[in-house]
């Protein structure tokens, strides 16, 4: 009976070397990112809202990657800052408000 145990034990030490040898294990656990989508992201130049219901992300191992994301929410944030700054009325040193 504790050969059997042994021989299971072998068996799975050596599909264990001949996986790594053949790449289906790595040492990273955090492979290199795959993408499965061309442009996940918002189109470029200017976008409308519901170009931003179009964004899809790919999914990691953690959950969406994290440089699509990233770059779309800074893509978002800095068209808020053209919005923000073309509406914004003008102001002085004293803080009033002149229009």
């Amino acid at each position: 009976m504790v050969w059997i145990f042994f021989a299971l034990v072998a068996l799975l030490v050596v599909v264990a070397i001949a996986a790594a040898v053949t790449g289906r294990i790595t040492p990273d656990p955090m492979a290199e990112a795959v993408s499965s989508a061309p442009d996940p992201g918002l189109p470029s130049g200017d976008f409308r809202a519901e170009d931003v219901d179009a964004v899809r992300f790919d999914t990691a191992l953690r959950g969406y990657r994290m440089d699509q994301v990233d770059d779309v929410l800074d893509r978002l944030q800095q068209r808020i800052a053209e919005l923000e700054s073309a509406h914004e009325p003008a102001r002085t040193d004293d803080g009033a408000h002149h229009d």
